[in-house]
């Protein structure tokens, strides 16, 4: 590496750091100032999970790729199951979305 090449990948690295530490440190600034419950963030929120509703329901009804060789029985059976955890681990997504994907790779891997 020459001489020209490496201030430039120091000015160029030097760059992303303040950039994403100048972002940072203006949403640490902003953050106490919102109010997670205002409608705009419930909105938000909506539309998060509606994304995520049409993503999984996608898969589920019109997968595409490998997805497509798998029986249908499998992705409804390991989506009801996720929406069951949904439920009853009091409305979490995280949760649901991991045991519903962990249901499908056990359904595949072993039927």
């Amino acid at each position: 590496m020459n001489e020209s090449s490496a201030i430039a990948l120091v000015l160029l690295t030097s760059g992303a750091i303040v950039g994403t530490y100048l972002w940072r440190g203006a949403g640490v600034m902003f953050a106490a100032r919102i109010k997670s419950d205002s409608p705009v963030f419930q909105w938000v929120t909506f539309v998060s999970y509606a994304m995520l509703g049409g993503l999984i329901a996608r898969m589920v009804i019109l997968p595409i790729g490998p997805l497509m060789e798998t029986p249908l029985l499998f992705r409804v059976l390991a989506f009801v199951i996720g929406v069951g955890v949904f439920f009853g681990v009091g409305k979490r997504v995280l949760p649901a979305v991991f045991v519903g994907v962990a249901t499908f790779i056990f359904l595949v891997s072993f039927f």
